[in-house]
């Protein structure tokens, strides 16, 4: 009986091992260079990121047919927002249905003809502990980069989301060096995704320290300027930005702010040669609707003027782009974003 058991146990193990065992794919990798890829990526938008089913595939909302949706939108890229963390084990292994289930939304992605942003978006846990942030996003990418190496060039890694808190520009910038150092074992030509600390915010762009031989990197910043109007209504919000309604957007001082303050990331790009992506940008949905518009739409063309990609933060939720109850694009924002053809 004894030795019956172990033979079974020995069987559930290779099985399992299988099962964990990286996918193939058909197209090849081929390094591409950064600039050339970050224009490729063209407008994009964010996915899964708090979707109950990576915790119980039973609830997924988001189903890998969206990936055909998405391209024949008229996106081009979709940033995969992975909290990985919790999923971890004590010694930092992700379980075998948790990268299955990735590899599934890869492929489906890829086959719909998009590029794939993989997106660490662990911020609130290591705003809060940058030292065990380290050790998990260290222990991550030691297996999703591996895992990943013979993808081909339209997966990209993004190294993490948002970094702030205890996790300062100084310690982000001296992770990020650690961190990348680890990708590139196994993915010397792949590019990265790399944002600067205080949240991936533009006026800390100058504050980011980038290992200055690595091409292969696209940076990235976040935008939701200004706060009362993108923010107000959020429960997570600020109290005091919680507590608004109403704020409108939209006077020609608002829009020169808008300007100026992407030129401002334009002449980092320059000075840096660096390509840049506006990884996230959205007004949550208590904002006034006609004025989400017109934010969305200047947001959108501002970027797409200097030469940036972008994703759209999100596919569902607050700050919503696909009704699952109609089911179907919001047009309004969908519009914003992706003007339609005459």
């Amino acid at each position: 009986m004894r030795k019956f058991l172990a033979a079974a146990v020995a069987v559930a193990g290779l099985a399992a091992t299988a099962l964990a065992a990286p996918p193939t794919f058909q197209e090849p990798f081929t390094p591409i260079d950064a600039a050339a890829q970050n224009a490729a990526m063209g407008g994009g938008v964010n996915v899964l990121g708090y979707d109950p089913g990576w915790g119980d595939p039973a609830l997924f909302r988001f189903k890998p047919e969206y990936f055909k949706v998405i391209h024949d939108g008229g996106f081009k890229h979709v940033r995969i927002v992975l909290q990985a963390f919790q999923y971890q084990d004590a010694d930092g292994n992700l379980p075998t249905r948790w990268l299955n289930q990735l590899d599934t939304f890869v492929k489906a992605a890829l086959d719909a003809g998009l590029t794939v942003i993989l997106d660490e978006h662990d911020f609130e846990f290591c705003a809060k502990d940058a030292v065990t942030c380290g050790t998990k996003l260290n222990k991550f990418w030691q297996q999703i980069a591996p895992r990943y190496k013979d993808a081909p060039n339209r997966v990209i890694f993004e190294v993490l989301n948002e970094p702030h808190g205890v996790l300062t520009p100084e310690l982000w910038n001296k992770q990020l060096v650690e961190t990348v150092a680890i990708i590139r074992a196994t993915n010397p030509t792949r590019n990265l995704i790399i944002g600067p600390g205080n949240w991936n915010g533009l006026d800390s762009l100058p504050l980011l320290q980038l290992p200055e031989n690595d091409r292969h990197i696209i940076a990235t910043f976040h935008y939701y300027l200004p706060m009362e109007f993108t923010h107000q209504g959020a429960p997570w919000a600020d109290p005091k930005i919680t507590a608004l309604s109403g704020i409108t957007w939209g006077t020609p001082a608002e829009y020169k702010f808008l300007a100026d303050k992407f030129d401002q990331a334009k002449a980092w790009s320059v000075a840096h040669d660096r390509p840049l992506y506006l990884g996230e940008f959205g007004p949550y949905d208590q904002a006034p609707a006609a004025d989400r518009i017109k934010w969305t739409k200047a947001v959108r063309e501002t970027a797409e003027a200097r030469g940036f990609s972008w994703a759209w933060w999100q596919w569902d939720g607050n700050f919503i782009l696909w009704d699952y109850a109609k089911p179907g694009f919001v047009e309004p924002i969908h519009n914003a974003l992706i003007p339609p053809k005459n």
